[in-house]
Parts: structure tokens; C-alpha cells; sequence
């Protein structure tokens, strides 16, 4: 009956995940884009729409039956602020010189990418019935592109001081760890017992690293010798950029909760 029970429910899991997904990047793109006070008036859009999206949802997933035509458009929308989001972040530099160092120095061109990412989970939890396996895979596939995307970023944003510190290395190496054994969960039609717990173990670590990187961009604030907090939080470090990690772990958590067993351990 717990299965039964899950098997049932977490497809509404999925959807508190991305309406909270989408309401707090309403926070990080006010931090973000205040780094130069909202100057185009483009930078509004993703704003406006994490302000508006999660009432959106939340107002469609209520009604019975849910209003999937409203659900599908805001997945659309989603995906169209992300996509255009990764124009515009491009468009600041790399366009114009085509060049590594343009692409690291260039506005986080791959975060926008969190808005697509969440509209086609807001897809795929409409389309994909969630008493099959597909649905397990899909969360995977869609957890395993977010911590590929997070790790290039950290990869970008620990580059533009030359990885000062040892420990900028650890969040890379774990990005790519956890992108690498989701791939490999996502292609598997079976989980063996023991590469699950070696899964797990995985998604234990990315918790870890994100909560300690956010101490340590707080802490790093915390010194930056500016007297206004406010310029701290918004010319520092980015402080909600660990919490990346802990949060595609929950993502992928969610997949892999049930995924079908293997009959023996390999």
C-alpha cells in the first residue's frame, strides 16, 4: 500500500518541487539582475513570470480536474524564458568574440536554463503516466542535465578567479560525478542494488558540498570589505548557488525512490 500510496502522489511531489523551484528564482534573478539595477528592459521578463508562474500552477493543479491546458502553457512559457534567457546571457559577450574567455566572462549563460529544464518536468509530469518506469527515467534525465548545466557554471564562475582556493575544485568534481551516475541510472532499465546505493551515496555528497558552499559564499561575503550588506549579497559571491546541489539532489531523489530493481546484484 506505501507504493501504491507514492506511485499515486508523486506526481503531486513533482509539481510542490517545480511551483518552489519557480517561486525562489524569483529571489535569485532580483539578486542577479540587480548587479546592474535591471538596466534592459528584458531582464523584467523572468522576474514577472516567477512572480506570476507559481500562482499559475497552483491555481491550475487545484481545480478538478486539474486545468492541464493552463499547466502545459506555463510548461511552454517555461521553456521559452529559459531558451531566450540563454540568448541574451550569450549575447553579452561571446557573440561578439566568440572566444573561452568570453564564455566565462560573459553573464552565467547556462542558468536561464533552469526555467526550460523546469517547464519540461511540468511536461513530462502531464504527459508520462507515473506508473510506469519512463517517469522515473525522465526526473533522472532531467536531474542528471541540471547538475551537467551546474557543473559548467561552477566551472565558469570558479575560472574567473583561477580557482584561488583548492576547495572551488570540490563542487565541480561532484557536478560532474552526479551528472555521470544519473546518465548512467537514466540508460539502465534496472538498477542493481548496489550501484542504487552507490546512487545514493552520490545525491549524500551533493547535499553536503551545497550546504557547505553556501557557508563558505556567505562567509566569503561576510569579509568582502564593503560596508553595505545589500552590495555584499549582490557584487559578492553568490550565496544561492550551492544550494543548486541539495536541490537537483532532491530532484533526482524523487526519481529514484522506486526505480525497478534488478533481479541480482552485479
Amino acid at each position: 500500500m506505501t507504493r501504491l500510496s507514492w506511485e499515486k502522489d508523486r506526481v503531486a511531489v513533482l509539481d510542490v518541487f517545480l511551483i518552489a523551484n519557480l517561486a525562489f528564482l524569483t529571489v535569485d534573478i532580483w539578486i542577479a539582475h540587480s548587479v546592474n539595477s535591471f538596466a534592459r528592459w528584458e531582464e523584467w521578463i523572468p522576474f514577472a513570470f516567477s512572480l506570476i508562474s507559481p500562482l499559475l500552477l497552483t491555481a491550475a493543479l487545484l481545480r478538478r480536474p486539474p486545468a492541464n491546458r493552463l499547466v502545459l502553457a506555463v510548461g511552454s512559457a517555461s521553456i521559452l524564458v529559459g531558451l531566450a534567457g540563454l540568448l541574451f546571457h550569450l549575447q553579452s559577450q561571446f557573440f561578439g568574440r566568440f572566444t573561452i574567455k568570453s564564455l566565462v566572462y560573459t553573464a552565467p549563460f547556462a542558468a536561464p536554463l533552469a526555467y526550460s529544464g523546469i517547464g519540461f518536468l511540468i511536461m513530462m509530469n502531464r504527459w508520462v503516466s507515473n506508473d510506469r518506469p519512463d517517469w522515473n527515467r525522465w526526473v533522472l534525465f532531467f536531474a542528471a542535465g541540471g547538475f551537467l548545466g551546474n557543473f559548467v557554471l561552477t566551472l565558469c564562475d570558479h575560472a574567473q578567479n583561477g580557482f584561488f582556493y583548492w576547495s572551488e575544485w570540490i563542487p565541480v568534481c561532484a557536478g560532474a560525478a552526479a551528472a555521470g551516475f544519473l546518465i548512467s541510472a537514466f540508460l539502465s532499465v534496472r538498477l542493481p542494488d548496489r550501484f542504487k546505493r552507490w546512487c545514493w551515496g552520490v545525491l549524500f555528497v551533493q547535499f553536503v558540498v551545497g550546504i557547505a558552499g553556501f557557508f563558505f559564499h556567505l562567509y566569503g561575503n561576510f569579509l568582502n570589505p564593503m560596508t553595505n550588506w545589500w552590495g555584499k549579497i549582490v557584487y559578492g559571491a553568490p550565496i544561492f548557488a550551492p544550494l543548486l546541489f541539495p536541490n537537483l539532489a532532491l530532484l533526482a531523489a524523487i526519481g529514484l525512490w522506486d526505480f525497478p530493481r534488478a533481479d541480482a546484484d552485479n
